[in-house]
């Protein structure tokens, strides 16, 4: 991992995906955010190298899955879940987050630009759990109003709870 956190460079060749990594401060605060318990079970939508699925796994001993498009992005993250010795607690698997079944999710985390987390809104209302926690690296939902947001080293991060 390299001083902005990345595990893998991202593609060029990868044209319909913008990987951005998270960095490691960053995916703390998150997961801090989502106030994780045992017990729960944590979605990565968009999940790129898988780090952020990793961190909660090492950090809280739950069960992750990341939901990621890209194929190569998906090797990347099922090697680092291998790497870190995390195969029984991580799964990454390969698809798309707006068709993703998330119903097993008492956690979902995400950093996808403002359409795609409003395109999510509907699923996320549908699937999660009344008390499922949704923590959003940079962007908002629209109008849905953040219980809680926090800024670290320049990213925002929002927090909405499922009623």
């Amino acid at each position: 991992m390299d001083a902005a956190g990345t595990l893998a460079p991202p593609d060029p060749e990868d044209a319909d995906v913008l990987y951005l990594p998270t960095p490691p401060a960053v995916v703390d605060a998150m997961l801090d955010l989502a106030q994780l318990r045992p017990g729960d079970v944590l979605y990565d939508l968009g999940a790129g190298d898988g780090r952020i699925a990793i961190e909660a796994a090492k950090r809280f001993g739950i069960h992750a899955v990341g939901i990621e498009i890209s194929p190569r992005m998906v090797a990347i993250a099922r090697a680092n879940v291998r790497r870190a010795g995390l195969d029984k607690l991580v799964e990454i698997r390969l698809g798309d987050a707006l068709e993703a079944d998330i119903r097993e999710a008492s956690v979902v985390t995400l950093f996808l630009f403002p359409d795609l987390n409003l395109k999510l809104r509907p699923r996320l209302r549908a699937q999660l759990a009344p008390g499922a926690r949704v923590v959003s690296h940079r962007f908002g939902m629209g109008d849905w109003t953040p219980e809680a947001e926090r800024t670290i080293d320049g990213h925002p991060l929002y927090l909405w709870t499922i009623r």
